[in-house]
C-alpha cells in the first residue's frame, strides 16, 4: 500500500472529534486508507446488502454490535444511521468513536449537516497525488500521467488505463447515477459526460452544453450536479475583486481525475496526447486537480479561484493566501517561450496582493527565472508549499 499524504491529518483529526468523514469519488482509496490508519477498529462495508439490511431494520441492534468504534463505509447508504450515531456521540461524551466514509457528496453532506454538525471533522480523499502515483510506480512523463490519471488500482494493479477507466465510467452510470437520478435516457446522459470533457478548462455555459446534448438547461444542470455529486467534475470559481476591469462571471469546468477525461474525449494511448488539440486544457486540469488535492489532504478547503477579463487576460489559477496570493499559470510546452511570462507580469501589476508566481510547464526540469518560479508537473505540490512557506516567513 501507498502511504497517503492525508493520512496525518485523518489520524489527528480522529483524536480531536467522536467522528471523521471521508468523502471522495469511489475507487480513491478511502478503504484501503482509513483501515491502515485505524487497524483496531472494525470495519462494516453499508454496500454488502445483509449489513445494509441490519442497519435499516434495526439500527440500535447494529450498532451495539460495535460499541469500542468502528469504520462504516458507504455511509450515504443508510442515512438514517447518522441520528442514531449522534445519540451514542453524545451519550459517551468522548472522542475517536467513529469513522465514516461515503462517495456521493451532497447527499452525505447534508445528511451529516442535519445530524452530526459540530460532531465530525470532514476530509476529502482524491485519487493519487503526483508524488503518491510516482511512488506507485507510475510514469513521470507528461502524456503518461494525462492519459492513465490518478485512480490508485490503476497504477497499483499495472491495469490498462483505458480499460479500466472504461469500467469505472460504465460502472458509475449503471450504478451510482441511478440511484442519484431518475434518469430514462443513460445513453444520452453517457455523452452529456464526453462533451462536459470535451471542455475542460473552459468557461461553463450550461446552456450551450445542454443544447449540445441535446436536453433542456434544467436538464444540464441536473446532469452537471450529478457529476459533481460523485466527485467526477468541479468548477473553478472566477476571482473577483474591486478593480477597474470587467470580469468573467462564469465558473471553468474541471475533472478530478484528468484521465478519466481523456478516456471520456476518445483518446486510446498515451501517445496520441502529443498531437491532441486538447493536449493543453487536459495539461491544465491535472494542475488544477492537483492543487486541490494540496488543499483537501491538508484538510483545509479551496481557496483557488482563476483570472479572466473581458479582453482575455487570463491567469489559470489564483491560490489566496490570507492578505497575499500566488499566480500559476500553466502551459504545455516542454520549451519555456519569453512569452509564458506576459500574463503573470501583467497579473502582478493588476493585483498587488500577488506576492508569489509560478509557471508550470511541460518540460522536465526546474528552471531558475527572476521572480517566477518555473516547474514541472510532478513539482506543483512543491511549489504551493513554497508559497506557503513564504507566507510564514513574512
Amino acid at each position: 500500500m501507498i502511504p497517503r499524504e492525508i493520512t496525518d491529518r485523518l489520524v489527528g483529526l480522529f483524536k480531536q472529534y467522536p467522528f471523521v468523514t471521508v468523502t471522495g469519488p469511489r475507487q480513491s482509496g478511502k478503504t484501503t486508507l482509513c483501515r491502515a490508519a485505524f487497524p483496531h477498529l472494525e470495519y462494516v462495508n453499508l454496500e454488502a446488502p445483509d449489513q445494509r439490511l441490519y442497519a435499516e431494520t434495526d439500527p440500535r441492534g447494529f450498532l451495539s454490535q460495535h460499541g469500542d468504534g468502528v469504520i462504516l463505509d458507504e455511509i450515504q447508504r443508510v442515512p438514517q444511521l447518522l441520528s442514531y450515531l449522534q445519540v451514542l456521540a453524545d451519550e459517551n461524551g468522548g472522542n475517536s468513536l467513529y469513522v465514516l466514509t461515503g462517495s456521493e457528496q451532497f447527499r452525505l453532506s447534508n445528511s451529516i449537516g442535519q445530524s452530526l454538525a459540530g460532531r465530525t471533522a470532514l476530509l476529502c480523499l482524491l485519487p493519487f497525488t503526483l508524488d503518491e502515483r510516482r511512488r506507485a510506480g507510475g510514469s513521470d512523463r507528461v502524456d503518461d500521467i494525462l492519459y492513465s490519471g490518478f485512480y490508485p488500482r490503476i497504477h497499483d494493479q499495472k491495469l490498462d488505463p483505458r480499460q479500466a477507466l472504461g469500467d469505472y465510467f460504465e460502472t458509475y452510470v449503471e450504478r451510482d447515477v441511478r440511484r442519484l437520478s431518475e434518469i430514462r435516457n443513460l445513453t444520452r446522459f453517457r455523452q452529456f459526460a464526453r462533451l462536459c470533457a470535451g471542455r475542460v478548462g473552459q468557461l461553463l455555459n450550461v446552456s450551450s452544453l445542454g443544447a449540445d446534448a441535446g436536453v433542456s438547461h434544467t436538464t444540464a444542470r441536473e446532469w452537471l450536479s450529478i457529476l459533481e455529486a460523485s466527485f467526477v467534475v468541479f468548477q473553478l470559481p472566477p476571482f473577483h475583486a474591486n478593480i477597474r476591469k470587467r470580469l468573467v462571471k462564469s465558473p471553468k469546468l474541471y475533472f478530478f481525475d484528468v484521465g478519466l477525461a481523456s478516456y471520456l474525449i476518445g483518446i486510446e494511448h498515451a501517445d496520441q496526447i502529443a498531437t491532441h488539440p486538447l493536449r493543453g486544457a487536459l495539461f491544465e486540469n491535472a494542475v488544477v486537480a492537483e492543487a486541490t488535492k494540496y488543499l483537501f489532504n491538508r484538510g483545509r478547503r479551496s481557496n483557488l479561484s482563476f483570472f479572466r477579463d473581458t479582453r482575455g487576460l487570463e491567469c489559470d489559477l489564483l491560490y489566496e493566501m490570507g492578505n497575499r496570493t500566488g499566480a500559476i499559470e500553466t502551459k504545455s510546452g516542454a520549451t519555456v517561450a519569453s512569452d509564458y511570462f506576459d500574463a503573470l507580469n501583467r497579473i502582478a501589476r493588476l493585483l498587488p496582493q500577488v506576492s508569489d508566481r509560478g509557471l508550470v510547464y511541460g518540460g522536465p526540469f526546474r528552471q531558475a527565472r527572476r521572480d517566477v518560479d518555473v516547474v514541472t508537473l510532478n513539482d506543483v505540490g512543491d511549489l504551493l508549499q513554497r508559497f506557503d512557506s513564504n507566507d510564514k516567513d513574512v
